[in-house]
């Protein structure tokens, strides 16, 4: 099988590192030089498809006072262990 692709990788370990974080994809974008759409992708296909994660849906008051819905991205607990090296499995 194909080995995963690099910026599934960094995507992967990044969410890791900052586990119990709220982060959205903006924030990982930022962090890894990575567009949003990009990171979105990512997820949807390499990482929420395969059960390795999910998209966690909350409300956050901005410094103006309102209020925006937001969607913080986290693993599964099949995604933090998932083997990065081997992730077929074979």
């Amino acid at each position: 099988m194909a080995a995963m692709k690099e910026n599934t990788r960094k995507v992967f370990e990044y969410l890791r590192e900052v586990d119990g974080q709220n982060v959205v994809a903006a924030d990982v974008a930022e962090a890894l030089g990575l567009e949003k759409r990009q990171v979105d992708g990512i997820f949807t296909s390499a990482i929420q498809r395969k059960s390795y994660g999910f998209r966690e849906e909350a409300e956050v008051e901005l410094e103006d006072g309102s209020h925006a819905k937001v969607k913080f991205l986290r693993l599964t607990d099949a995604g933090k262990k998932l083997d990065l090296d081997n992730p077929d499995g074979e």
